[in-house]
């Protein structure tokens, strides 16, 4: 009779605020990171289905979980983004390899963020903003969507803040 298979012990899981598959935990979220979840969702219904911004902000702000977010930065980044698109978009339409109708509507919608950060929210620094975008990209964008926004906020960086990018690389030499 063979003996019985031992399978050796794993060792214990250790939480580090992360899923397996390397996002962040609902619970470890701040609120400035829902605030842009909720207005990603809720430019991508802008970009496609056309909705009136009132109806957009009414739909989200009924969402589970929208108390957690920060609502102001969330209002500043709806409809500071909506009410600025075409100067959002002068600004990454020249930093983009292909035309902006070939772009993933969630991508687009991450760029505005993006974009709209870099020009309103000094507070927040560049690097958090890549940052943020590129989490928000791997939750909701494609496969390689998140290497995309990357490429072009890292390109779109030094020239609307030439300041603190001259400084991030002047430390860092």
């Amino acid at each position: 009779m063979a003996e019985p298979l031992i399978k050796p012990k794993r060792p214990p899981q250790t939480r580090t605020g992360l899923t397996d598959t390397g996002v962040k935990k609902a619970a470890d979220k701040s609120a400035r990171t829902r605030a842009r979840e909720f207005a990603l969702q809720a430019l991508y219904q802008h970009l496609v289905g056309q909705n009136e911004t009132d109806s957009i902000d009414t739909f989200t702000r009924d969402l589970v979980g929208f108390h957690k977010a920060d609502s102001a930065h969330y209002d500043a980044l709806l409809h500071g983004c909506i009410e600025s698109e075409k100067a959002l978009d002068e600004n990454i339409v020249p930093l983009l390899d292909r035309k902006m109708a070939e772009i993933s509507p969630v991508e687009h919608a991450i760029l505005w963020i993006g974009a709209y950060e870099f020009t309103n929210c000094l507070d927040v620094p560049y690097r958090v903003v890549i940052n943020e975008c590129i989490e928000l990209a791997k939750a909701f964008g494609g496969t390689d969507g998140h290497k995309y926004v990357n490429g072009v906020l890292h390109k779109m960086a030094p020239s609307l803040r030439a300041a603190e990018v001259a400084a991030d690389q002047s430390r860092q030499a």
